[in-house]
């Protein structure tokens, strides 16, 4: 049998990145998430009905899981609303998402304030111009690689995944090895999946 307590993370970032993502001290304190083209494929399947249907990866969900047994607040984003969306962010337990947004820079804004969350401790993971106006305030900025040009050109990092095939996951890997919680929590997993 493998002895586990030796058992060290595979998963590496180049060093300046993990610098971008600690922000000013241990790490970011959240990080705010869309959904279409970032959670999803940006696809929009909509049957003749109007019921609507999205394909979410597993890697991803268990990200977010991940960064909220972390501390690092998880806050999903969306110009969209959906049940399929709803039901995915119920079923991951999340406690702070915004539907059908307009304005997604005041929405953020009144979200991380009443979390006591500065803009330097925030990491944004978007891929169109609706998230632009976060992504340029935040001490971190993604998009996965499915992204639109000019949601590329100020990202700080570029996924090599794409929105909805774990790019997102990519990032809460990241803001978990940033903060020091990474490898404490892949050892809790190795004993038991019950925290999760």
């Amino acid at each position: 049998m493998t002895d586990l307590s030796i058992l060290q993370p595979a998963l590496r970032f180049a060093p300046e990145l993990l610098l971008k993502a600690q922000g000013r001290g241990l790490g970011m304190k959240a990080a705010v998430f869309d959904v279409d083209g970032v959670l999803t494929d940006g696809r929009l399947y909509i049957a003749e009905s109007g019921e609507q249907f999205k394909a979410f990866h597993s890697l991803d969900g268990h990200g977010l899981k991940l960064l909220a047994q972390a501390g690092i607040v998880p806050i999903i984003c969306t110009g969209r609303d959906s049940p399929a969306v709803r039901r995915r962010v119920a079923d991951l337990g999340l406690q702070h998402a915004h539907y059908g947004v307009k304005d997604k820079l005041a929405v953020v804004q009144q979200a991380i304030s009443a979390l006591g969350v500065d803009w330097a401790d925030l990491a944004v993971i978007g891929d169109d111009w609706p998230d632009l106006p976060l992504l340029v305030r935040a001490g971190l900025a993604c998009a996965p690689a499915n992204a639109h040009a000019e949601v590329k050109a100020v990202a700080h990092h570029v996924s090599a995944l794409q929105g909805g095939e774990g790019a997102a996951r990519e990032l809460c890997d990241l803001l978990l090895i940033a903060s020091g919680a990474y490898a404490r929590l892949l050892h809790g997993q190795l004993t038991t999946l019950d925290a999760a």
